[in-house]
């Protein structure tokens, strides 16, 4: 048997082999989304709860998992779209995620939009969050809309050129596994300890006994067939 026989038989070869793939297949899956959707990051996780519409003061996203709004934990998919066609209808109106101007490092924001109009060929957005003040889908005053703090003095509105896409899709609580990361700093080292006991079960053990088991089968004496003469 050659050499290269022996490797794609092995075991371990093929553990290798499939942890590869399944890498391969959700960086494919990714950029894949991105491309489809437009967007650089199609994928984000919801982390303040300003979209929260509180049900009798829950609003963790398990007790109304398929809310129309959204919750702290939920991940969801975005959508480059042309700012024109976004819809301005309250409360049936799209949710964009958008930059922060003061800060483009920061998070960016993710509420509803409330009015939308052009102003010198280049689209605003009035915006707010479900949960914050007048909750949805009450209509809001133009003093209650987000926007106006958010964008402090310009008078206008989150422009389009902050505006990453809308959600089109929100997954409840998934996006709980990135928080547990972030926001605890033992989260990360857990899941690393996790992942090296799996490679030790997986690789490093069956490979020890392997060579504990290999001295016996060595020493052990042939097998003297007795001849009589």
């Amino acid at each position: 048997m050659s050499v290269a026989t022996r490797i794609r038989r092995n075991e371990y070869f093929k553990s290798a082999i499939v942890i590869v793939i399944i890498i391969a297949v959700v960086l494919a899956f990714f950029f894949g989304l991105a491309a489809a959707l437009g967007t650089a990051v199609p994928v984000r996780v919801v982390e303040s709860g300003s979209m929260c519409v509180p049900y009798d003061g829950a609003c963790d996203g398990w007790s109304h998992p398929f809310a129309h709004t959204l919750h702290v934990g939920d991940i969801i998919v975005i959508q480059k779209i042309n700012p024109a066609d976004l819809n301005a209808n309250y409360p049936n109106s799209d949710i964009i995620v958008y930059e922060n101007p003061t800060d483009p490092t920061a998070t960016p924001i993710v509420h509803r939009i409330v009015a939308k109009y052009e102003v010198n060929g280049t689209w605003y957005f009035q915006t707010k969050g479900d949960g914050n003040g007048k909750q949805w889908p009450a209509i809001p005053s133009p003093q209650q809309y987000d926007s106006n703090t958010i964008y402090p003095g310009n008078g206008q509105g989150v422009s389009q050129n902050y505006v990453i896409g809308r959600v089109v899709l929100r997954i409840p609580y998934f996006g709980w596994i990135t928080l547990f990361l972030r926001n605890n700093p033992w989260g990360l080292p857990v899941v690393i300890t996790l992942i090296l006991l799996i490679v030790v079960l997986e690789f490093a053990i069956p490979i020890l006994r392997g060579k504990k088991g290999k001295p016996e089968e060595e020493t052990k004496s042939p097998e003297v067939e007795n001849f009589s003469l």
